[in-house]
C-alpha cells in the first residue's frame, strides 16, 4: 500500500516536472505510464476475482454433489403439520418419492396421511412416536426400512423472558427439538451407512433463523437451534465417508397452526424484533428445503435475510459451491456491517421498550 503511494508520488511529481518544463516527448512518456498503470489496475480487478473463483474451486470441501429425491425414501418427523406436512406433500407429488412421516399423534398422522393422499394419491406410511423416547424412534425407523432423505423437523417453541420460564419448559424445549434431533439420526444412521442403494443420501436438520442469531424472548429455543449447527458440523465429518450430505435449514416464521399459537404468548418485543424477518408460507418453506436438500448445500436459508445470515455466520462452515464461498469471502465484512445496523436497531427497540414501561 506504502510503496503504490509512492510510485503514484512519483509519477505525479514526473508528470508537472516534464509539463512544466514543455517537454512533449517527456509528458507524452508520462501519459503513456498513466494509461499503462490504469489498465493494469483494471485487469487486476478481473484476473483478481478470477483467481480467487479459482482457487475456491479448487479449495471447497465438500464437493458438489447430486442427491436424487425420485423413487427414494424421505423420512420426515414432525411430519403431521405445518413444515413437515408440507415437505410430505412436496417430496410425494413434486419429487415422486416414497414418504414416511412421524409424528406424536396417531389421530394427526391419520389426517396427514388422508390430506396427502387426496392430494397426490400417493399413501404415505405412518408411524406414532415421541422423538424424545430413542427405543419408540429407532423401532419406528427400522419399520419403515432403509432411509434415502431423512428430515429431522419435529420443534417445539415456548416463548417468553428466560426469567419468566418453568425450567421444565426450557427442558422441553431442548429435549425435543436437540436431544430428539440427536435420537432420530443416531436411530437412523445405522441403516443409511449399510444402504444397498450407494447413490448419495441426505440427513436435513431443521433449525431456524434463532439457530442463526439470538432474538429476546427466545432465549432456550435459540439454545436448543443453535446447538444443531454444532451437531451438524461435526457430523458432515463422521458421515461424508459413506456419502451421506448434511444439510441445516434455516427457515424464519412460517405460516402455521404453531406459529398462530406462539404469536399470543409471545413477548411484545419479540414481535416486535421478530417482524424485521417476514413470514413465509410452508410451501414456500418445503421448496428451499428439497432445493437444498438435493444439491447437498450445508446451509439452507429460506429467504434473503436467512441468506444475509448464512454469509454473516459462515465461520468455519463447510461449503460446496465455489460461488457462494466467493461470496462469502467478499462480502462477509459488509454483512458484519448490516449486522451491526440491525443490533443497533433491535437494542434501540429494547431500549424504547424498558424505558415506556419502567
Amino acid at each position: 500500500m506504502i510503496s503504490d503511494l509512492i510510485s503514484a508520488v512519483r509519477l505525479m511529481t514526473d508528470t508537472f516536472f516534464w509539463v512544466g518544463l514543455g517537454s512533449q516527448s517527456g509528458a507524452s512518456i508520462v501519459f503513456q505510464k498513466m494509461a499503462d498503470a490504469k489498465l493494469a489496475f483494471v485487469a487486476l480487478l478481473v484476473l483478481f476475482p478470477l483467481a480467487l473463483l479459482a482457487l475456491l474451486a479448487l479449495i471447497v470441501r465438500p464437493r458438489p454433489v447430486k442427491i436424487p429425491l425420485k423413487n427414494r425414501h424421505v423420512f420426515i418427523t414432525g411430519g403431521s403439520s405445518g413444515i413437515g406436512l408440507a415437505l410430505a406433500h412436496m417430496a410425494a407429488a413434486a419429487e415422486g418419492a416414497r414418504v414416511s412421516i412421524l409424528a406424536r399423534s396417531l389421530d394427526k398422522l391419520e389426517e396427514a396421511r388422508n390430506s396427502i393422499r387426496l392430494a397426490t394419491g400417493i399413501e404415505a406410511a405412518i408411524y406414532a412416536a415421541d422423538v424424545r423416547d430413542f427405543d419408540a424412534v429407532k423401532k419406528a425407523v427400522e419399520a419403515a426400512g432403509p432411509i434415502d432423505v431423512l428430515i429431522v423437523n419435529q420443534g417445539i417453541f415456548v416463548p417468553g423472558e428466560l426469567e419468566n420460564q418453568e425450567l421444565s419448559e426450557v427442558r422441553f424445549m431442548i429435549d425435543v427439538n436437540l436431544m430428539g434431533s440427536f435420537n432420530v439420526v443416531k436411530a437412523a444412521l445405522p441403516g443409511m451407512k449399510s444402504r444397498s442403494d450407494r447413490r448419495p443420501v441426505s440427513i436435513a436438520l431443521m433449525s431456524s433463523q434463532a439457530g442463526q442469531v439470538g432474538v429476546y424472548g427466545y432465549t432456550a429455543y435459540s439454545a436448543s437451534k443453535f446447538g444443531l449447527r454444532g451437531m451438524a458440523e461435526a457430523l458432515q465429518h463422521e458421515v461424508i465417508a459413506d456419502d451421506i450430505h448434511v444439510s441445516l435449514i434455516f427457515p424464519p416464521d412460517t405460516e402455521t397452526p404453531g406459529l398462530a399459537e406462539e404469536s399470543k404468548k409471545r413477548p411484545p418485543l419479540t414481535s416486535i424484533i421478530a417482524a424485521s424477518s417476514g413470514a413465509m408460507k410452508a410451501e414456500e418453506v418445503a421448496r428451499k428445503c428439497f432445493d437444498g436438500i438435493k444439491v447437498g448445500s450445508f446451509f439452507v436459508p429460506c429467504n434473503f435475510e436467512g441468506a444475509m445470515l448464512a454469509i454473516a455466520t459462515a465461520g468455519l462452515a463447510p461449503q460446496r459451491s465455489s460461488l457462494m464461498a466467493f461470496l462469502e469471502v467478499t462480502l462477509m465484512g459488509l454483512m458484519r456491517l448490516v449486522a451491526l445496523f440491525f443490533q443497533w436497531n433491535w437494542y434501540g427497540s429494547i431500549a424504547k421498550y424498558a424505558s415506556k414501561n419502567k
